[in-house]
């Protein structure tokens, strides 16, 4: 699936929101490096990356090519500053109407409407791949991501009281939010 789209950020810099190809294998390998060490409310620590740069262009690629799937890149002046995307949560009849919903932003780059227009074409792409229903989970102490969410229309369906166990603070509780297409 692909998309571009140019916004401006609060503060009046550029940013284009587009699908990652190939070729930013690089980059996003290390945005996720960077993002994933910068935030105690993603699924990972950097070290724990299942991809190096050459795998993450190839994934970047089949999501290119998927019809139904995106990794969306949000890039400032040459910059890959954050990353989204929708995955189907099945290819079985019973599930195939549903996609998850992921996305991480460089620390410098919050608060700057970053996360809200990546959360907002991923919705899109989602309506576009036929999708009924978008899903994700977010720690419960992450009140900025949880304010984001709901502002979309996410509603809460869940919580794990030990769905994440954090290095830094033990286990931590997610709640499980969905958002009908």
């Amino acid at each position: 699936m692909e998309y571009c789209q140019n916004i401006t950020l609060k503060g009046g810099r550029a940013c284009c929101l587009r699908n990652g190809t190939e070729k930013d294998g690089q980059a996003v390998f290390e945005n996720f490096n960077l993002t994933h060490g910068e935030t105690d409310y993603l699924t990972s620590y950097p070290e724990e990356n299942s991809f190096d740069a050459i795998e993450e262009g190839k994934f970047l690629k089949a999501k290119t090519e998927s019809p139904d799937e995106i990794q969306l890149v949000a890039v400032v002046d040459g910059v890959v500053v954050g990353t989204a995307g929708i995955e189907a949560i099945g290819k079985k009849y019973k599930v195939r109407h549903r996609a998850g919903f992921g996305i991480s932003v460089a620390k410098a780059f919050w608060g700057l409407g970053i996360g809200h227009a990546l959360m907002q074409a991923c919705i899109e792409c989602a309506r576009k791949a036929g999708y009924v229903q978008l899903e994700l989970d977010a720690v419960a102490e992450n009140t900025r991501a949880l304010s984001l969410y709901k502002k979309a229309g996410f509603v809460e369906y869940g919580r794990n009281p030990k769905g994440f166990r954090s290095r830094l603070t033990g286990f931590q509780e997610l709640i499980s939010m969905r958002l009908e297409l």
